[in-house]
Order: structure tokens, then sequence, then C-alpha cells
């Protein structure tokens, strides 16, 4: 069967989702029956906003399946987030209290109410609204009224369906739960009905759910109940964070040794330059030295360190960088944490910079601790190297090396909306 909405309607639910967590940036985030994980894996690219991302469902088998799809990629690692973001999946039934979800900032239940009988919504009610006590609920569910529009279904959307509510059952329902437990509620939906039979509602009818009382508020269930924890946790994660100060100075050190190599080469092609020019006097009467002039200040325009553009009176090669009697290069600490914006924005102040950097073996320090030391290339040894590979080019082993050559489950209405 043809796709009926496009995009699918699932998608249109999860989108709904994703722009309600864009505009209210919750912290906390539950969605019940999170069955593949699907609504998880794209709310977790929104974690800047999110710290905890927790995913309940009574199908344990399911959520295995999929559930290392949600654990960080490479490039996590690569570009920590400045925040934590942690991610829990639990086996359990929503008609159950476990207290490890009171206080959310947002609980979403997506096309799940249908698949409980009349005395688990109830339940559902209760520990949603009542004990949970979230500041924000999203509940999608079938808008019945919109079933005779929807070709070739006969009877509920899916078999496990125990009702389709129309929009006015609904609506009582949401009502009746407000009035209890001290929410309001706005209806919308997604899946638009075709021209002019607007009338019968949006195919998935949505319920925004607001505590009036906030997360702060009286909680129905829990005042003076003992701490129960019926769920068993299936997954549990947590993405790499600068708020990991092991993360934090592997990403410092890195930043600094970049750094520290580009200044290096900078300083080395500098004196270079100079050595080259010595060399070359004789071409000042043809020009030489003035286009060799220009080509080196073009070269030194563009030259950047980790992407930031390093200019030549800012950094003052000939003042701060200078060469150690044991063959290093010397960057004061201080220019580093200064003219080197991601480091100083890593580290905050110059004297944390020396701390996070002090038990790192990749970095080693002046004698008074105020510079980071680089060591230089032996020039003696380049060209020794050079000699000997002439040599052996010359030798009749380069001869012959010449001639010798180098060696799921089934498939529903609902799934095809």
């Amino acid at each position: 069967m043809e796709p009926l909405f496009l995009p699918p309607l699932h998608r249109q639910r999860h989108q709904f989702v994703v722009d309600f967590v864009k505009q209210h940036k919750p912290q906390k985030v539950v969605d019940l029956g999170c069955g593949q994980c699907e609504l998880l894996k794209k709310l977790k690219w929104f974690h800047r906003e999110i710290d905890l991302l927790v995913g309940v469902d009574v199908n344990g088998t399911r959520v295995k399946k999929k559930m290392h799809g949600l654990a960080p990629m490479p490039a996590d690692y690569l570009q920590p987030i400045d925040d934590q973001l942690s991610i829990e999946l639990y086996q359990g039934s929503v008609t159950q209290r476990d207290a490890r979800l009171r206080g959310f900032d947002l609980v979403t239940s997506i096309e799940l109410i249908e698949h409980l009988t009349p005395d688990d919504v109830q339940c559902f009610s209760e520990v949603v609204f009542g004990f949970m006590n979230p500041a924000a609920v999203i509940i999608s569910t079938p808008n019945s009224e919109f079933n005779p529009l929807l070709p070739g279904l006969s009877g509920f959307r899916h078999s496990d369906h125990k009702f389709e509510w129309t929009r006015a059952e609904f609506q009582s329902w949401a009502l009746e739960v407000c009035l209890r437990f001290g929410f309001e509620v706005e209806f919308t939906g997604v899946g638009t009905a075709p021209s002019g039979l607007e009338s019968v509602g949006f195919c998935s009818q949505i319920g925004v759910f607001h505590n009036l009382k906030g997360r702060s508020g009286h909680n129905f269930y829990c005042d003076d109940a003992e701490d129960e924890f019926p769920y068993t946790l299936m997954y549990s994660v947590k993405y790499p964070s600068m708020r990991d100060n092991n993360i934090l100075r592997r990403v410092l050190v890195g930043e600094v040794l970049c750094w520290t190599q580009r200044l290096r080469s900078r300083w080395e092609s500098d004196k270079s330059f100079e050595r080259d020019k010595d060399c070359t006097w004789n071409e000042g009467e043809r020009g030489g030295n003035d286009c060799l002039s220009v080509q080196h200040e073009e070269a030194r325009e563009e030259q950047t360190v980790c992407g930031a553009q390093v200019a030549e009176p800012e950094f003052g090669f000939s003042r701060d960088l200078f060469r150690d009697q044991s063959g290093f290069l010397s960057v004061p600490l201080n220019l580093l944490w200064s003219h080197c914006p991601k480091v100083g924005a890593l580290s905050g102040t110059l004297e944390n910079l020396r701390h996070l950097l002090s038990d790192e073996p990749s970095v080693k320090f002046s004698q008074d601790g105020d510079a980071v030391l680089i060591q230089l290339q032996e020039e003696e040894s380049e060209e020794k190297g050079e000699e000997e590979h002439d040599d052996l080019e010359d030798s009749r082993y380069a001869e012959v090396r010449e001639h010798c050559g180098t060696p799921e489950q089934g498939q529903d209405w609902e799934t095809n909306v």
C-alpha cells in the first residue's frame, strides 16, 4: 500500500514532538512505549537541550534490537558536547509507578494509549499525571472519525488496539484528567484530511498537556509513599561531555598540541626564509628578492592555526618565541591562553590551563613552568639523511633495485500511513 500521507504519518507525529522540544527546551524527557526507539533517536540530536533521555516499553525484546542505535558515534568522541546527555532504556509497563521517572520536563506517549484496556487507561492516567507529575505531556492516538477515509480499512487500524476514540471521546478523557490532576490541554493533530473533508479532523489527534503547578507542584501519590523501582534497566549510556574532566583534558591537550606544532612550523618557516634570503642576495639585482618576499608575505597572511588565522604582530614571534639551548622552542602559556580562543575557552583561566596540562606526559614544560617546550627538527639529521639517500641512489644497489622491482514484526495498516 502506498503511503497516504507525505511525509508518512509516524514521521509527522515524531516531528511534532521534535518541534515541541525545540521550542520549550526540556532537559528531562521520557518516551512511554518507545518501541524501536525511533523517536529517541531523533530527540538525541537535540541533546544540547536534553540532559536525560529515557525510553520505556513493555516489550524488552523489541527494545534490545534497536537500543544500540542510541550509542555515541565516533564523531561524538572527537567533538564532545558541552553538556551531559544520558540515555536510559527500561522494560516496564506504563501502568506501574517507578520513582526514577518522577518530575520530568516532558512525557510523550505516541500511539500508545489505544493499546490499553479501559482499566489500564485509568492506571495510566494516575501514573503519568499523578505519580510522575511532569511539566508537560504529549499524547497522540488515532481519530476514529478519520477511519472511513482510509482505503481498505475495516475495524481498528491495528489488531492490538483495544479501542479508537472519536475526537469527543478523547477530549472528554483529557479534560477529566486535567480537572483531576491540575493540568490544562490544547488539542491538535497531524495528518490533514483531503480538501472538502476537513470536518473529520486530523488522522492522529494530539493532546498537549501543561502542568498548572509546574514540576514543583503537589504529587498525588508519592509524598508519603516508599520509592518503587519495578522497571528493569536494559541500556544506559552517557555521551562524551566537557563536564568529564578526563575528556576536557584530552580535548584541551589536543588543542594545545595543535597550536604549538603549527607555531613551530611557522617559526621554522620564518627562519628558513631568512636563511634563503641571505643565500640569494644576488637575486636582488634582478628583483628576485622582491618576488620572494611578496610570496612569503602572502603565505604568512594565509597561515592559519586550528582554523583561526594567526597574525604576525599579534603573536610577535621575535619577542615571545625563542630557541632553548637544548633544541626546544618555548611557547609561553599566557600566549596560548590569550591568543588561542578555544584553549582559553576550555581552560577558563591561565592557572587552570597550567593545572590541566601539569600531569600530561605529552606536554613538556620549561623549568619555571610558564611555557610549553616543543622539540625542533634537527636540521643536521635531515641533511645527513638526505646525503645517505643520495649515496644510495648512486650505488650499484639502486641499479639492481630498478631491474628487480618491488613487490520484524508483520506489517499493519498504521505502518503504511
